[in-house]
Parts: structure tokens; sequence; C-alpha cells
């Protein structure tokens, strides 16, 4: 009887041991969960900050008035426009279309 009692003394200790073995990871990796979850909505919240901050780029006036200032562009006008007539084809392959 004493053996038995013995036995199942041991017994108890290694799964209360192992108990809180596994009630340790399970806080850690919770609390590495919450840190990962923390910076996902971190990463997320900055996405869109350049989301709109790229659209805010992007607006036509703000495109047109960089292309005037920086690069000296203007816009086109009949004035400034230049055709370039091309030879007639036939003349030039000796076909008639």
């Amino acid at each position: 009887m004493m053996r038995l009692n013995l036995v199942l003394l041991v017994a108890v200790i290694a799964s209360a041991m192992y108990l809180v073995q596994i009630q340790y990871q399970s806080r850690r990796l919770f609390v590495e969960v919450e840190k990962a979850q923390s910076l996902s909505r971190k990463l997320e919240t900055e996405r869109e900050r350049l989301e709109v901050d790229k659209r805010s780029q992007a607006t036509p006036l703000r495109v047109e008035r960089l292309a005037k200032e920086q690069l000296q562009m203007r816009t086109a006008t009949p004035a400034v426009t230049q055709y370039v007539k091309l030879p007639k084809l036939d003349a030039v392959e000796g076909t008639k279309p």
C-alpha cells in the first residue's frame, strides 16, 4: 500500500510540474501573440498613413505645379505644338493605296 501511495504521489507531483510548465509556455506564447498583434496594428496604421500621403502627393494640381516649377514645363498650346508630316506611303514604298 505504501508503494502505491508513493507512486501516486510522484505521479501527482510530476503532473503538477508539467501543468506549471504548460501554463508558463501558454503565458509566454500569449505575450508573443499580443506583441505580434500590436505590431500588426502599428504597421497597418503606418500603411494607411502612407496611402493617404501617396494620394495627396499625386493630385493633378501638385503634379502640374511641380512640372512647371522644377522641370520648367509648360502647358501644350497650338502655338507651341509642332506637327510632323509623314511622307506618303505610296511614294516611299512604290505602291498605291
